[in-house]
């Protein structure tokens, strides 16, 4: 058992937790690591940090076995010790260091998508914003996300937490440019839709059925103007005064779940 903070490897740890070391992402609670060593393959998970308390856990213990049995390495720390690298208030005692998943232009090339449904991130900075958009979008029917450079990182330990394993599910292409997104949506014939609180059309007056991408813009500033003109539509969602913007986590969710409705009614016709 280690039992100094200053031990390497729970250096190690917080280095990644920070964003200081780029290869690794730093995983944190049960539901989350049952998710992933659902979702990544065994050599991807490098090293598993746990304390006692998550072994008086049935499923905790039941998932040490399992990484065990696949000849993970398994490290025992502390209590005190684990307090020190968690990025939660209540730390359930167990944290994957695991390699970064594969998130470039290829992840979305060849999928066999028929409808692609893509789902962009502009300089959205808020990672709980980040991880409930992919969390939403996955559950919604999407079929990939493609985020910008100056969007949270997908993989930060927040925006894990709030993606709950839909980031290591869904094809990611992260750090293109806002440009880059929109031609390669033409090139492969995907319309791209931009939300703006300026638009004339409603999110259910799109045609969602067809393939498209949805661009989400930063929370405080949305997109630009030359941004709205270089996207084929524009939508708003249409609400009661005095409110006029939702966060957009929950606009994400909400016109996503409409282009799932439409696409659940074309399926069916």
């Amino acid at each position: 058992m280690i039992t100094s903070k200053d031990n390497a490897l729970v250096k190690r740890a917080r280095a990644i937790r920070d964003g200081k070391i780029h290869e690794q992402i730093f995983i944190e609670g049960l539901r989350l690591a049952e998710e992933a060593a659902e979702a990544l393959a065994p050599e991807e998970i490098q090293d598993v940090l746990y304390s006692e308390r998550i072994r008086q856990d049935a499923r905790g213990s039941s998932l040490l076995e399992k990484l065990k049995q696949e000849g993970g390495q398994l490290t025992s720390v502390s209590e005190s010790v684990f307090a020190t690298l968690s990025d939660t208030k209540t730390p359930q005692g167990i944290v994957f260091l695991a390699k970064r998943p594969k998130a470039d232009k290829s992840a979305l090339v060849n999928k066999g998508v028929e409808t692609p449904l893509i789902v962009i991130l502009h300089r959205i900075n808020n990672p709980l914003n980040v991880g409930a958009i992919a969390r939403t979008a996955e559950g919604a029917g999407a079929t990939a996300i493609i985020s910008t450079t100056g969007t949270a990182d997908l993989f930060s330990p927040k925006a894990l937490r709030g993606a709950m394993g839909s980031s290591f599910r869904l094809p990611l292409w992260a750090g293109s440019t806002f440009f880059e997104a929109i031609s390669f949506c033409r090139e492969h014939g995907i319309r791209t839709v931009c939300a703006d609180l300026h638009a004339t059309r409603a999110h259910t007056e799109i045609n969602w059925t067809i393939p498209c991408a949805l661009i989400l813009g930063a929370e405080a500033s949305g997109l630009t103007a030359s941004e709205v003109a270089a996207a084929d539509e524009s939508l708003r969602i249409y609400m009661r005064p005095p409110v006029e913007s939702l966060n957009v986590a929950v606009a994400a969710g909400v016109i996503l779940y409409e282009a799932a409705r439409q696409r659940a009614e074309s399926s069916r016709q």
